[in-house]
């Protein structure tokens, strides 16, 4: 445990949670948000923002967005959303994903893009937190340059104090059943956060968080997933049943790290590599496009290390014109940077000035160290002490195919208690799901990439209402 988290927690243990509500000081600045710049009219259900200062002294400055349940606040359970990237900003988990808006999308003119209704929106079941992290991510942003600096461990380190500030401030959701969520790189983190809680109520830290379980979306779990993407490129035809076969005789099934004597398998890999570069990996079927960006200018060719999409990602900053609009998804994304940096907006959502520079949807170039290598181990704490989980893949995602989420879950080895069997939205199949006797869940999502209720919205808020309310899927 981090320094600072045990300076909260020893506040936590030495004083009743009424008395610490009374000598507490104000620990985030909230606004209650009736109506936003670009939607039409108030908005139909409860929306909060603020910042929850963390670490030791409060130099990071955590941003988030509240909404809460349009069906039983009350008692509908409360959802701590982490977007993934790292860097991806929880905006864009609310307005692209799982929450009540979404970007109308049509070619820009110059003025403010507009917001619609999302609905199917998961908020309908249950109140979520989407939080900007890690510090850098979005609004949320580090008062020093030793303080922008993060990792997995400690951005969840962050994410345990700040949920529980959080939950003295809204004491009225400390008893509402908790879930950790998140998709895509949060699939390393949200494990490691569901076992810091866990081990702070066994200790007895207040205020106890009521945590039942997780989800995770295509959830990037440890480096060999990339060993998947060729035999789910063969399943779905993308590349023929010769090549796959030299594949798995000349690299043993290991395509990531392949020795550089083996010419044979660079080969192989280098053909594999042919047949799919034209394909956009976030969702097989539809068109490669660029990362969108406001900015008109072109940078290409920039690559990082990354356990997201690709093993070597190009971020690509295209004007709009460059992105049609009727065409590409990411033209949304573009949408949503002009509005995010609206000075407007900005005053609306309660942003400090001077904070932040230009907002980006994802920001790629945090300084940050990646020091958990693999997940399944967490997964494997959190299994033996009786937590549900979720886990759902897009089954059109080659960046995290379900194969490799099938084989990870597999190796924890527990047994099937309701088998592969069809699971059924308005009379068609949603996906395709099975269940394991350490009450966790997978589920495909049939047609959905990625970042699946982005592609699949009422399919995705089927499985999630019933997940929670505990019904079979």
């Amino acid at each position: 445990m981090a320094k600072s988290d045990e300076v909260v927690s020893r506040t936590f243990i030495s004083l009743p949670l009424h008395i610490f509500l009374l000598l507490t000081p104000l620990l985030s600045e909230a606004s209650s948000i009736l109506s936003l710049p670009g939607f039409q009219g108030s908005l139909p259900f409860q929306l909060e923002t603020g910042y929850v200062g963390v670490g030791e002294t409060e130099d990071v400055q955590l941003f988030y967005y509240f909404v809460k349940s349009e069906r039983n606040p009350q008692k509908d359970p409360l959802l701590l959303w982490l977007t993934g990237g790292p860097g991806c900003s929880a905006w864009s988990g609310l307005v692209f994903e799982i929450g009540p808006l979404n970007f109308n999308v049509e070619q820009y003119n110059g003025s403010l893009p507009t917001l619609i209704i999302n609905s199917h929106s998961w908020t309908k079941v249950s109140n979520i937190i989407f939080l900007d992290l890690p510090v850098g991510t979005g609004f949320s942003y580090a008062r020093t340059s030793q303080a922008s600096k993060s990792s997995d461990l400690k951005q969840m380190h962050h994410a345990l104090q700040f949920l529980r500030k959080w939950l003295i401030q809204h004491p009225e959701f400390i008893s509402n059943p908790f879930y950790v969520a998140g998709d895509s790189y949060s699939g390393i983190t949200v494990p490691v956060l569901g076992q810091l809680i866990s081990e702070g109520n066994d200790e007895g830290i207040k205020p106890l968080i009521n945590l039942q379980g997780y989800l995770l979306g295509n959830p990037v779990t440890h480096n060999s997933e990339t060993n998947f993407k060729i035999p789910y490129a063969h399943g779905m035809g993308l590349i023929s049943d010769e090549l796959y076969q030299s594949l798995q005789e000349n690299c043993g099934g290991e395509y990531q790290d392949v020795d550089p004597s083996n010419t044979v398998c660079l080969n192989d890999v280098k053909a594999y590599d042919d047949c799919v570069s034209g394909l956009n990996p976030a969702h097989i079927l539809e068109p490669l496009c660029a990362f969108a960006s406001p900015k008109p200018q072109k940078t290409v060719g920039i690559e990082r290390k990354s356990r997201s999409l690709s093993e070597n990602i190009q971020v690509l900053h295209f004007s709009e014109s460059e992105v049609p609009a009727l065409t590409c998804r990411s033209y949304g994304y573009l949408l949503c940077g002009y509005w995010a940096n609206d000075p407007n907006v900005r005053k609306v959502l309660g942003i400090q000035a001077g904070s932040i520079g230009e907002w980006k949807r994802c920001n790629y170039f945090l300084p940050y160290e990646k020091d958990v290598d693999s997940s399944v181990g967490y997964h494997a704490i959190l299994s033996a002490k009786g937590y549900r989980s979720l886990i759902y893949s897009g089954d059109h995602d080659m960046g995290v195919p379900f194969l490799a989420t099938q084989a990870w879950i597999r190796s924890l080895n527990y047994s099937i208690v309701d088998d592969w069997r069809p699971w059924v939205v308005h009379g068609q199949v949603g996906g395709y799901t099975r269940t394991y006797s350490n009450r966790m869940t997978f589920a495909t999502i049939k047609g959905a990439g990625h970042t699946a209720p982005e592609y699949k919205r009422k399919e995705s808020l089927a499985m999630l209402q019933r997940w929670l309310d505990s019904e079979p899927l």
